[in-house]
């Protein structure tokens, strides 16, 4: 496993939900991965790791290669892949993000 499969498997595995995108949280750099901030957001999830794709190629390339999912953000819930923004907004709307947050103790009642 290459230097930077380590590390995004380290990161995936190390923190309850990773979120591999464009920018910050702060300051998101494309629509997308805005899109997947106020998603994550909107569900009340207080603690989520981001990884800023744009300060490595490698990471940038790589994340794609250890998920075999073409687009950036893509999100990380108990070190499984859930999807990127599309997926991420689905599964808000039918209350199925919520839910798999719960089931994962991610997202707390407090």
């Amino acid at each position: 496993m290459s230097d930077v499969q380590t590390f995004i498997d380290e990161t995936v595995k190390e923190h309850p939900v990773v979120l591999f995108m464009k920018g910050t949280a702060q300051m998101p750099q494309c629509g997308f991965s805005a899109r997947a901030v106020q998603i994550l957001r909107a569900v009340g999830l207080k603690e989520v790791v981001t990884i800023n794709v744009l300060d490595d190629d490698g990471v940038r390339e790589g994340i794609k290669v250890y998920s075999d999912w073409p687009t950036i953000p893509q999100l990380y819930i108990k070190s499984d892949f859930v999807g990127g923004s599309d997926i991420m907004a689905e599964m808000f709307e039918s209350g199925e993000l919520e839910k798999l947050l719960r089931d994962e103790k991610v997202l707390s009642d407090d």
